[in-house]
């Protein structure tokens, strides 16, 4: 096998414990999962489907807190290592371009990135249904709001860490105000973060594995290896008594990341402990972040379990990359989409 590498910062500090001996998975969960307890804060009753990112000497998440009213707000937490979170009891509150207030309605499910010296957070937003909100800080104390990314129906925004070919590019999956029937993740560009266009087809929902026939949606911010672009994302199966969210891995390409280069046949993650089985949605893994040591090669996957923790998963680039050349199924190149 080639060696793969990442492409990006070092990360010393990242929440790492060592593969179970004898166990035979490429992604395996932390012991003390999961790092978020119900009633977290007085006012936060569930946290999950975060962003998190290295900052400074730590880690710094964007959560997405569920209050006692059962109603989503975005909240900013501090962690030293990435596994104990400090999380603000307050929510974040965002002011437009001019400094005015520019309070999002119904916020979830965000994800953080930080491309040249900026931190972006994208979520989803309600604006006469759902779509893509977005958001610049450079210091985590003034949160600037920017328009909306698109038009409803659109759900699962993820920004790439830099620009690609002078633009920046968003994955996201084109949705309805349910549990989507077309449920494909596309890809858009833009130079200001205002205009959007150049949209591109990505991966279709289904592939070879039934674990997510109904849908799929980008998980993780992607990312970079001498190989292509890392992406974890989720699949959906409808089955006989719930939906049930798992995660997956491909492999894009470089330059022109619309090209599916590997894709992986079966899961890496499904529910099967009580936190990811029994909670207010049963049955859910659902990738939101990653943080990388591109020294060692090592990945800490955060996800939302069950719609009430959050929980960590821990693999290598190495591990990830061997799983989807032995287990790839894009036999003849089925996922490559060329102009609309």
């Amino acid at each position: 096998m080639e060696d793969i590498r990442i492409i990006g910062k070092n990360c010393p500090n990242i929440p790492w414990q060592d593969k179970p001996e004898d166990y035979r998975y490429p992604v395996w969960r932390y012991s003390d999962n999961p790092i978020t307890k119900i009633n977290h804060t007085k006012n936060c009753a569930r946290i999950f489907n975060s962003g998190i990112a290295p900052y400074k000497d730590g880690f710094v998440g964007i959560f997405r807190a569920e209050h006692r009213n059962g109603s989503p707000q975005l909240h900013i937490g501090i962690s030293k290592d990435g596994l104990n979170w400090d999380i603000d009891d307050d929510y974040i509150r965002f002011v437009d371009t001019e400094g005015k207030p520019f309070q999002p309605q119904y916020p979830y499910d965000p994800r953080l990135v930080e491309i040249d010296g900026v931190y972006y957070i994208m979520w989803c937003t309600h604006f006469y249904g759902p779509t893509i909100g977005l958001a610049k800080t450079t210091d985590f104390k003034t949160f600037i709001r920017l328009e909306n990314a698109f038009l409803p129906y659109n759900r699962n925004g993820v920004l790439f860490p830099r620009k690609i070919n002078g633009n920046y590019v968003m994955l996201s999956r084109p949705s309805d105000t349910s549990h989507t029937p077309f449920g494909d993740v596309f890809l858009s560009e833009s130079p200001d973060l205002i205009y959007w266009g150049k949209h591109r087809h990505v991966m279709s929902k289904g592939g070879s594995g039934w674990w997510q026939c109904l849908k799929i949606g980008a998980g993780p911010i992607p990312i970079e290896t001498n190989k292509g672009w890392l992406l974890f994302y989720h699949g959906v199966v409808n089955n006989c008594n719930c939906f049930v969210y798992s995660m997956g891995a491909a492999l894009l390409d470089i330059n022109t990341p619309s090209n599916v280069l590997y894709r992986t046949d079966g899961y890496l993650l499904t529910p099967e402990l009580p936190y990811e089985t029994v909670g207010n949605v049963p049955n859910v893994c659902f990738p939101c972040a990653a943080v990388y040591d591109a020294q060692t090669g090592r990945i800490a996957i955060y996800y939302g379990a069950a719609d009430t923790y959050i929980a960590v998963a821990f693999t290598t680039v190495s591990e990830i990359y061997k799983n989807l050349l032995e287990n790839n199924h894009l036999v003849n190149g089925d996922e490559l989409e060329g102009r609309a």
